[in-house]
């Protein structure tokens, strides 16, 4: 945990990957992040392997956060999270923006409790156009964003990139937008700054970032980055396993060509002309799938280190479990805040120098800190107690031998 965001509060209410993971995120920079959930639980607590309420998929979302359970959907819930909602500096949730107004969560409602609230909703589809009630999971924005697409635009048949990348990439957006609202109201911004973070939107740009190409000049230009959707851009087979090599720039392609005694094509007129040789892009890596399965992968790695050409070994997920420099950085080391069943952790990649970070805080049970925050908003114990009672709000105790409902995949 990195104090830089500390003496800041967000009310997290969100499930799943989107907003746990940009919650977590604004948490590993040092803000409190309060996490809602309702009392059986973020969905995520039971997800493959392990479920029983601390499975991987949550576990590797929801560190250095407080914990607490309410029924939103209970009228006497109200008075609760308008009293969050009053001391806190941000609400970042993932509900349909419908779902949020009828639990009171709207923008408008939510301004009204706190004027200075930065509120973030991180939603499949922007407000303003006509897919804004459509349902959104990262199967379907990988379908509607394009991204699926991309492999029959190579000639293959649409398929999902094996990774939940839409929810992964909306995280980003929802943190950087509200880091920014939170460096507006420092400077002087008044009334509550609304941030909409639409997955299909974020997605759509992320696709389109390159592959726009040149549709950027004419309403009739083509989209698609060629060097990119190249069916022969691919990891290449060696004499015992798999490679990624690139060269990009022509020097590069000029060390790798002598490399594999091709210096010849060096001296041809597409070759020295960068656009022409963009056009052969493909007889390239042709050739670089004819010469590669000549030699080992170690042997390819030294000799290409050695001239300086982009490469890389095809890591498997197994791979990283063992990959030497993530040893070195320790990337997987759980800190002392997490018990001994847990033997990876997943860290915060970005560093800032000296700056000293404090130990992380493990996943929390569900409502684990319920008595502490609501007490923390000024309610009183007896009305703590009897909320607990009425099972508007839920305490850890009260957790413990409860059935959990729903399933995660």
């Amino acid at each position: 945990m990195i104090p830089l965001l500390t003496g800041i509060r967000v009310i997290e209410i969100s499930a799943v990957v989107l907003g746990p993971l940009a919650g977590q995120m604004l948490a590993d920079l040092g803000a409190e992040v309060i996490k809602i959930e309702p009392p059986t639980g973020d969905v995520a607590r039971d997800s493959w392997p392990r479920g029983k309420r601390d499975g991987a998929l949550f576990v590797n979302n929801n560190r250095n956060k407080r914990a607490i359970a309410l029924d939103l959907k209970h009228p006497d819930a109200r008075p609760v999270i308008s009293a969050l909602i009053a001391s806190s500096d941000v609400l970042l949730h993932n509900m349909r923006s419908s779902a949020a107004e009828r639990l009171g969560l709207g923008f408008e409602q939510v301004a009204a409790i706190n004027p200075r609230i930065v509120y973030c909703a991180a939603i499949g589809f922007g407000q303003r156009g006509r897919y804004r009630d459509r349902p959104a999971f990262d199967d379907i924005i990988q379908a509607a964003s394009g991204l699926a697409g991309l492999s029959a635009s190579r000639g293959g048949d649409p398929q999902f990139l094996p990774t939940i990348l839409a929810d992964k990439v909306g995280a980003l957006h929802a943190v950087y937008g509200v880091l920014a609202a939170l460096v507006a109201r420092a400077n002087g911004r008044d009334g509550a700054i609304r941030i909409e973070v639409p997955m299909f939107e974020a997605l759509a740009s992320f696709v389109l970032n390159e592959h726009l190409a040149e549709a950027t000049f004419a309403e009739t230009g083509k989209p698609g980055y060629p060097r990119v959707l190249s069916p022969d851009r691919r990891p290449f087979r060696t004499a015992d396993g798999w490679i990624a090599v690139l060269p990009y720039t022509g020097d590069q392609w000029r060390r790798f060509l002598e490399e594999v005694d091709r210096a010849d094509i060096c001296q041809s007129a597409w070759f020295v002309d960068s656009k022409s040789r963009q056009a052969r892009i493909d007889d390239l890596y042709a050739l670089v799938a004819e010469v590669l399965p000549g030699r080992s992968t170690a042997d390819w790695i030294a000799a290409l280190e050695a001239c300086d050409v982009p490469c890389s070994k095809i890591a498997l997920l197994d791979d990283l479990l063992a990959d030497p420099h993530l040893a070195d950085v320790d990337f997987f080391a759980p800190g002392p805040g997490y018990s001994d069943e847990i033997r990876r952790v997943l860290p915060q990649p970005v560093g800032f120098g000296a700056i000293e970070p404090l130990p992380d805080i493990a996943p929390r049970p569900i409502g684990c800190d319920t008595r502490a925050v609501l007490a923390d908003c000024g309610i009183p114990g007896d009305e703590i107690e009897a909320l607990l009672a009425s099972g508007v709000a839920v305490a850890a105790t009260d957790t413990v031998a409860a059935t959990f409902q729903g399933d995660a995949i």
